[in-house]
């Protein structure tokens, strides 16, 4: 039986040995996922981003169990977590500590948990993570769950990958909403203000509504009305949601949330669009790398040291040194 077979067949010492293949950019690899792209397309990809120390972590481990137990007798589901660490700069090692904090899923054949380190990249996740939701989506895992780094502003690339983006907030830390610096609340489709037994949860929430009325106008128009608005009609509006994580608080609703969000976008059509943005990312960002590499391979022996060096003596710009790099033809 083959690497990919073994996927198929639910064997988790296969996955894993793909899924660090897939992170090493082994041949092996990539002609495993080959096999497997026709399985894929099926999971529910759920992105939990936010500022360090929100509760990322916590929350995460509350959904997954909550999908593995239902209170609502639905059928438990099969979930996987990709949980996005950060690497160090120096060594490019990471603590990959999300693992130890999810303790309370360990031993459940039903969940598998897979820790990255972000390897220096930016926007949340690491290089291989959209190849490595595809390898569990053909593995047959039913909910992706995938928690970025942690780094806060600059974590939007989880919005190109997910079906559905959580943005965490939590009060007490130091601004009224961390993510609306930067934009991040544009990305979420569902808010959660965890930690929502502390002071200053109430100050959260309303900076927090004041800012989707303002991008959501309708809202005020339905509330006059006394009606909710129709999200095929007007569109998602996100749903901001207090939980307190340890004691499972909000977690229900959480889910109830996601499961409204994953009826819109199969309604409005936006589950297929999504999909097709977040195809067309990955084909561009591998294409790049292939059209680097292969450049690279045909330079003459020498060249691209040569035009470090006219950099460093200031002979030539950058992009005058790009340029004659350019004009090596292959």
């Amino acid at each position: 039986m083959d690497l990919a077979e073994a996927v198929r067949s639910g064997n988790r010492l296969a996955l894993a040995r793909l899924l660090t293949r897939v992170e090493n950019s082994d041949p092996e690899g990539r002609q495993a996922m080959d096999a497997l792209f026709a399985y894929t397309g099926q999971a529910h990809l759920i992105g939990v981003t936010g500022s360090p120390g929100t509760g990322k972590s916590s929350l995460v481990n509350q959904l997954a169990l909550a999908y593995r137990r239902p209170e609502n007798g639905d059928t438990p589901r099969r979930v996987a977590i990709i949980a996005v660490d950060p690497s160090s700069p120096f060594t490019g090692g990471a603590l990959l500590g999300d693992r130890v904090r999810m303790r309370d899923l360990s031993g459940d054949p039903g969940i598998f948990i897979r820790s990255m380190a972000s390897r220096g990249t930016v926007g949340g996740l690491a290089r291989a993570t959209a190849s490595v939701t595809q390898v569990l989506d053909a593995a047959g895992f039913e909910i992706i769950l995938v928690e970025t780094v942690g780094a806060g502003q600059s974590e939007v690339d989880i919005a190109r990958l997910a079906h559905t983006t959580l943005v965490v907030e939590a009060p007490g830390l130091g601004d009224d909403i961390q993510a609306s610096k930067a934009g991040i609340l544009e990305i979420a489709d569902i808010l959660v203000v965890n930690k929502g037994d502390r002071p200053g949860v109430e100050s959260t929430e309303r900076a927090l509504r004041n800012m989707i009325e303002l991008a959501h106008p309708e809202l005020e128009d339905a509330q006059m009305s006394g009606k909710s608005p129709d999200p095929l009609k007007s569109g998602w509006i996100p749903p901001i949601i207090r939980t307190v994580a340890p004691r499972a608080n909000g977690i229900s609703q959480v889910i109830e949330a996601i499961a409204a969000h994953r009826v819109y976008l199969e309604g409005s059509g936006e589950w297929q669009r999504r999909d097709r943005a977040r195809l067309l990312f990955e084909l561009n960002a591998i294409l790049n790398d292939r059209l680097y590499a292969r450049w690279r391979a045909g330079l003459p022996e020498g060249a691209y040291n040569h035009a470090i060096d006219t950099l460093m003596d200031r002979k030539q710009s950058i992009n005058e040194t790009l340029d004659a790099l350019l004009q090596y033809q292959h």
